[in-house]
């Protein structure tokens, strides 16, 4: 069993991490401690489960745990661009990690079935 920090999907979603907080620093006050902080949970959420992921002998319901996170941060990170919360540049950046922790994900899904 290889060091889960050694995992492509865990630097991607460690990578991911920074950018979410990064971003969300940005944030009207508003959004700030809602979505900001949701965001933040379920991205660390998520790198918490590629690490369990990587430690366990049946990954599928821990894998299909994580693909649900992802697709809450992809929504949330949605509804930030449309309340312009987030600049054009930095969306499609981020979406980019988003879809290549999707894809990683995906992929080592499908390997354990």
């Amino acid at each position: 069993m290889s060091s889960y920090q050694e995992l492509p999907v865990y630097k991607s979603t460690y990578d991911l991490l920074l950018g979410i907080f990064q971003f969300t620093k940005g944030f009207s006050k508003e959004y700030k401690y809602t979505v900001g902080e949701t965001l933040k949970k379920q991205t660390l959420d998520l790198l918490v489960l590629v690490y369990r992921a990587n430690t366990k002998k049946d990954k599928i319901a821990v894998l299909q745990e994580a693909r649900e996170h992802i697709e809450v941060i992809r929504l949330l990170i949605r509804v930030m661009n449309d309340l312009h919360q987030i600049n054009l540049s930095t969306f499609v950046q981020i979406n980019q990690k988003v879809e290549d922790v999707s894809r990683q994900l995906t992929g080592w899904q499908r390997a354990q079935k």
